[in-house]
């Protein structure tokens, strides 16, 4: 719980800083900077661990999480909050657990039960209301809606596919070698990286880089620890609470104050979540006369 617990703080502090720059730096560019700090600090440790032969199948595997969730969803999330607030993009990407939930029933035979189920309506009623309280005047537009739910799709694609290539390989492994792959889908965008190094301010380097360490390197990493312990579903329905912590941290960060509906969604949040934790009740065993 402590390395999910720290992955959702950093994965949303992700959303601030993806604000904060704004309209600063393209969407490319920024995903591009941010994934290949990440896999120049993730490189260094992998070139000193054991790697495994991987077989035609988890090739496969990583390509498609690699290009899925850390190419197009980084650069289809950036391009969504130069449309839409943070908050509602952040709400808007929590489709992705729901859609995780469904493909890991699918694909990887985790169960469907009752409590995950009601924690995922709860939560993510939760999330719609934070999202309501955090929209400004002129909050969404169709195209901003749009990209952040093809945000939530790629992820959950990459969540399910990283959960079977973690069966053999090492989460260090599966998530240097993704970002990599994240790194040559973003290359059309590298002239306008080398803008942002030549011209950029000093800020918003530090931001490009804070992103590639913490948000991609370190929180990735955790999650695939993590991941390799629990059911992809489950899991991923603890990403429910990034809203809210996303709403804490731009008030403290960005000098904006959510609504107190926010805070009342933020609670639904965490009740969902902890419905999602339980465990169906064991069937006694049948009595023998």
């Amino acid at each position: 719980m402590a390395a999910i617990a720290v992955t959702l703080v950093l994965w949303s502090s992700a959303f601030v800083a993806i604000r904060h720059l704004g309209h600063d730096v393209t969407p490319g560019a920024l995903s591009l900077g941010r994934l290949l700090v990440a896999s120049l600090a993730l490189t260094v440790p992998l070139l000193r661990s054991r790697r495994s032969r991987m077989t035609r199948n988890e090739v496969l595997l990583l390509l498609l999480c690699g290009i899925t969730w850390f190419g197009i969803y980084n650069i289809a999330l950036n391009d969504s909050e130069r449309r839409i607030d943070a908050a509602t993009a952040a709400m808007l990407v929590q489709v992705g657990p729901i859609v995780v939930a469904l493909l890991a029933a699918l694909f990887l035979g985790e169960r469907l039960t009752g409590w995950l189920l009601a924690g995922i309506a709860v939560a993510f009623g939760g999330v719609v209301v934070i999202g309501s309280a955090m929209r400004g005047e002129g909050g969404s537009n169709v195209s901003g809606v749009v990209l952040a739910l093809l945000a939530a799709i790629t992820y959950a694609v990459g969540v399910v596919s990283q959960k079977v290539l973690l069966r053999r390989l090492s989460g260090l492994e599966v998530v240097c070698y993704a970002c990599w792959i994240g790194v040559v889908v973003c290359l059309p965008w590298s002239g306008d990286l080398v803008d942002v190094v030549r011209h950029g301010d000093a800020a918003d380097l530090g931001w490009i880089g804070y992103l590639g360490l913490f948000p991609t390197a370190i929180a990735f990493s955790l999650w695939a620890f993590a991941l390799r312990h629990a059911d992809a579903g489950k899991q991923a329905i603890t990403t429910f609470l990034v809203p809210l912590i996303t709403a804490v941290m731009a008030w403290v960060l960005l000098d904006e104050v959510p609504p107190a509906l926010a805070f009342a969604g933020g609670a639904l949040c965490i009740v969902g979540v902890l419905v999602t934790r339980r465990k169906p009740r064991a069937m006694p065993p049948p009595v023998r006369g």
